[in-house]
């Protein structure tokens, strides 16, 4: 896969008078890990919703690849290879892994209105062809055994898994993750990490919304610091965690 370069210039959105976000400006760079890091209430899945097209920004542009997508709407956004996942996990609950999993690759069968409503050998091939791609998805997600079972009965740690699963078939090209880690426990937050660096690796862009540095550290190439919706910092992992506006905005004044 091919990964995307999203770009933020002066971002801004309010909410009845509140600044949720104001005036970011970041860059996610092809095939890296990016970190968009900040206390509870900092503006992460704001800035996500207004990159997914679920916000309109009240100012500024998202560019992805150099082209405005700014003004677009969600469905057109992801037919261009922009795919995300939840801070609160949407799947299915009584539909099996796989099925939810084929949800994300709806949009790639090849087939028509006309194969579907005489179920043409090329509608078969279609869904077979699908079929294949999810269940190696599965497999490269760790979870491939638990292929028929119904996802409400999944720990916590496989449900994310499925939900990542279903966001790799749409074939992305940038892939925004919304604190993929919340709620997770030590192991899982292991093989989570692993998984992501593996994304990275097909080529994928990611970025990587949490309020753990720790966890953004050992992953991200770049990190942005948001606090109280307004961009205070930016650099490396080794870097930002030195800073102190990052480390008083986490551990507050006092603290720090």
């Amino acid at each position: 896969m091919s990964g995307a370069t999203l770009e933020l210039q002066n971002v801004a959105k309010h909410f009845q008078g509140v600044i949720a976000v104001d005036s970011v400006s970041l860059v996610a760079r092809q095939g890296q890990v990016t970190g968009l890091i900040g206390p509870n209430g900092s503006g992460k899945t704001t800035t996500m919703n207004i990159i997914t097209g679920l916000y309109p920004a009240d100012g500024g542009v998202v560019l992805l690849d150099g082209v405005d997508i700014s003004e677009i709407q969600p469905y057109r956004i992801a037919s261009l290879g922009v795919a995300r996942t939840f801070q609160n996990i949407r799947l299915l609950p009584q539909g099996s892994v796989l099925e939810n999993v084929l949800l994300g690759a709806h949009r790639h069968q090849n087939a028509n209105l006309f194969d579907v409503l005489l179920r043409l050998p090329r509608l078969a091939r279609s869904e077979n062809a699908e079929v294949e791609r999810c269940e190696q998805l599965l497999s490269t997600v760790g979870i491939s055994h638990l292929r028929d079972v119904a996802v409400g009965g999944l720990s916590y740690g496989d449900r994310r898994r499925v939900e990542i699963a279903r966001a790799l078939a749409t074939k992305p090209r940038l892939l925004l993750l919304d604190e993929p880690a919340a709620g997770m426990n030590f192991a899982e937050r292991v093989t989570l990490a692993e998984l992501i660096a593996d994304i990275r690796d097909m080529g994928i862009t990611v970025m990587l919304i949490e309020h753990d540095i720790e966890f953004v550290s050992r992953l991200a190439d770049h990190i942005v610091v948001l606090n109280f919706g307004r961009e205070i910092a930016e650099g490396t992992p080794a870097a930002i965690k030195t800073m102190p506006n990052v480390i008083e905005a986490y551990l507050g004044l006092e603290d720090a």
